[in-house]
This record gives C-alpha cells, structure tokens and sequence, in this order.
C-alpha cells in the first residue's frame, strides 16, 4: 500500500529499497556535513586540514565509481550495493576510533563519508541504474524527483540531529568530542541496517554480461556531459556543506546547533524544490529546467558572498536552496533518456567520476582561501563558474531530441 502511494504510477515495488536506503544515507549525509569539521576542528586541526580531509572523500568516491562504471555491467548490483554497505559501516566505525590525520584522511580516501548535500557515492550509479530498470520513461523524471527528495527531506532531518552532541554535552555531562564521535557510530551502525535492506533486493530483469566496453553509441554525448557537469561540481565543491557550515560558524559565530537548523530549513526547501521540477519540466523541458532554475540560484549565492549580517546571509542562502537542486532528477533523467538501457549504469557513473574529482579539488582550495582570510571567495567562485556552466550546457544540448 505505501509503495502505491510514495511510487509513481508505472513503478515497480523493487524501487521502494532503494528510496529506503537513500532516505538512510542522506540522514547520516545530513549531520555529518555540519559535524564534521566541528569534529575535525575539536581534534585540533585547522581550515586547511577540514578541506584537505573533505577532497580526500570526493576523490576517493571517484575511484570507487570509477571502478563501479567499468564493472557494474558484468558484477551483479546487489552484491556491489551490500559491499558499498559494508563499506559505510567501516568508515563510521574508523572515524570514530582515530584522531590523527594521515589515519583520517586515508578512511576518507577509501570511505564512504559525504561532506555535502548532493550524493557523491559509491551508491549512487549502482542505485540509479535500477530506478531507471524499475519504471516507464515517462514516470523517469517524477521517480527520480522522489528519489532526490528522499535524500535531500532525510539530510534536512539529519542536519537537525547535528545538534545532539552539544545536547548530549550539556544535559548528560558526555564530553563533546565523545559526543561526537558517537554519531559516527549512529553512521556505522546505518551501514549495517544497508546492507539488510539491500540483501532484499530482487535480482534486475537483465543479468550482468560480459561486454567488452560499458559505453557504446552514446559515447560522445557521455563524454560532453561529463565534462560540463565537471565545472558545474568543481564549484559545487567550493561549498560544500562542511565548507559552508564553516564559513558560517568563523564568520559569524554560529554554534554547530545553529548551523544545523540552517540546514534545515535549507533542506526542507530543496525537498520542495524537487518536487516543482517534476511539472515544471513537462512544461519547459529537462534541460530548461536545469539551467533555469540555475542561474537565480547562483546570483543568490553571490549576494551572499558580499551580504554584511548573518540574517541576510541566511536568506540569500535559503533562497539559493529553493532553486539550487532542481536541477538534480532532471539531470539524471537527461542523462538517462540519452542512453541505450545497457548503458545506463556506465553512463551514471561516468558522468558522475568528473563531477567528484572536480568537486574534489575544490574544497583544499576553499579552506586555503577562508585559511587566507578571504572568506567570501569561494561563494563568489562558485556562482559566477556555475552561471558559465548553466549557459554553456544550454548553447550545446538545447537542439538534442529525447526519445521520451
């Protein structure tokens, strides 16, 4: 009965898994954004170290979806999502155990940690290709919405649970670092409830083959995606959650609860946005609605950037969260409806290996510049490189037919 109502019409029932686990990890992808340079910063190391530390995650989840891309085709998903599970489990589990940073970074490295608001992982292509399997072209677009939904309304709530440690600090008497590192407990212990949740799935219509190459005749489209959605996250990178969440507490002073319920709100608002993407691009189209929602999104970042007290700062940054993540399931329904079934998972993971090793550059070079004292330089960056992009993509699929 609950997949009738939360599924769209012409979805099969093997979709509800995998909102599921979303819906899990963006929880944990929630608080631990927001904590996790308060933790980082509670072990003693500086601005710089926090961003080095979130690029080590983004180049990591690269070479695990690089790895995903060239093998998804031919090693059953199930048993690559139940690994990535397994894989969430240890990374919470090390990062609460270590406090020295070469240990850190390297968990960082090969972990499954997530220090933004939009899905990086190891999860994401394999999950991604079996939402597409389960349901018809037409209902692509609003499943997706409902996928990014399920991550984006579960981060808000997890950005709430940020909060716990200092409540935890201030009411039970627990240390603030042992608080902290509890959460990433709660975080390995999700790996866990994963894993069961995956070993449910049921096997996908289409067995594994052994085809010699995971893309074919969609190649060249692939390749020029990659490639522009690469700039478009080697900006996201510059402020990412963690980042922000930083630049919010050393320039205004605001508590990791604070900034939490920041969070929030701000979730809450891209939940919605996700939603209006679904109509809005049967009217005007995918790739209409990715570049227009865009660009007012980036302008109201760059206002930010230059906004002198904290509540307008926090309203241009809750207007950018109203149009910044409509763009999400209509990018992902672009770049399935431009492929052959086949190829689908090779597609999401390829696409997605350029945005996280572009979006893993970016933040040592945000932390060097707030280290620096130029604090506001990477939101200005940010927006002005992603209205280049937003223009860019358009000049260069705006004539593509879809087949759907």
């Amino acid at each position: 009965m609950l997949a009738h109502i939360v599924l769209p019409s012409g979805t099969e029932t093997s979709a509800m898994p995998l909102l599921a686990g979303r819906a899990l990890r963006g929880f944990c992808d929630g608080y631990v954004a927001v904590l996790l340079p308060a933790y980082l910063l509670a072990l003693g190391f500086d601005a710089l170290s926090v961003g080095l530390i979130s690029s080590g995650t983004l180049i990591g989840s690269a070479a695990a979806t690089i790895l995903v891309g060239f093998t998804g085709h031919r090693v059953p998903q199930r048993r690559l999502l139940k690994f990535a599970a397994l894989l969430m489990c240890a990374t919470g589990l090390a990062f609460a155990g270590l406090s020295d940073f070469w240990p850190l970074l390297l968990v960082a490295f090969v972990g499954t940690l997530n220090p933004g608001s939009g899905d990086v992982s190891i999860f994401l292509p394999l999950e991604q290709a079996r939402l597409a399997e389960a349901t018809t072209p037409d209902a692509r677009t609003a499943l997706f919405a409902r996928y990014g939904v399920a991550g984006s309304l579960s981060a808000a709530l997890g950005a709430l649970a940020a909060a716990i440690p200092d409540w935890l600090a201030r009411s039970a008497g627990v240390p603030f670092l042992d608080a902290m590192r509890l959460m990433f407990i709660v975080y390995a212990f999700t790996g866990m409830t994963l894993w069961a949740l995956y070993a449910r799935l049921p096997e996908p219509h289409a067995a594994p083959t052994s085809a010699p190459a995971p893309l074919g005749p969609s190649r060249r489209i692939v390749i020029r995606l990659a490639m522009l959605f690469s700039v478009d996250a080697f900006a996201g990178g510059l402020v990412l959650n963690a980042l922000l969440s930083l630049w919010l507490m050393q320039r205004f002073g605001m508590s990791p609860g604070a900034a939490g319920q920041f969070f929030f709100w701000a979730g809450l608002l891209t939940t919605a946005s996700q939603f209006a993407a679904v109509p809005l691009a049967r009217k005007i189209g995918l790739l209409n609605t990715m570049v227009f929602t865009h660009i007012p999104s980036s302008a109201f970042l760059i206002a930010a950037a230059f906004s002198p007290s904290l509540t307008w700062t926090l309203l241009l940054l809750l207007a950018r969260s109203a149009l910044s993540q409509m763009d999400v399931p209509t990018r992902t329904a672009f770049v399935m409806a431009v492929v052959t079934p086949a190829e689908r998972t090779a597609a999401a993971s390829l696409t997605a290996v350029p945005r996280s090793l572009a979006a893993a550059m970016s933040p040592v070079l945000a932390g060097g510049l707030m280290a620096m004292g130029w604090a506001g330089a990477p939101l200005l960056a940010c927006g002005v490189l992603k209205i280049a992009y937003d223009l860019t993509i358009l000049a260069a699929f705006r004539r593509v037919k879809l087949p759907n």
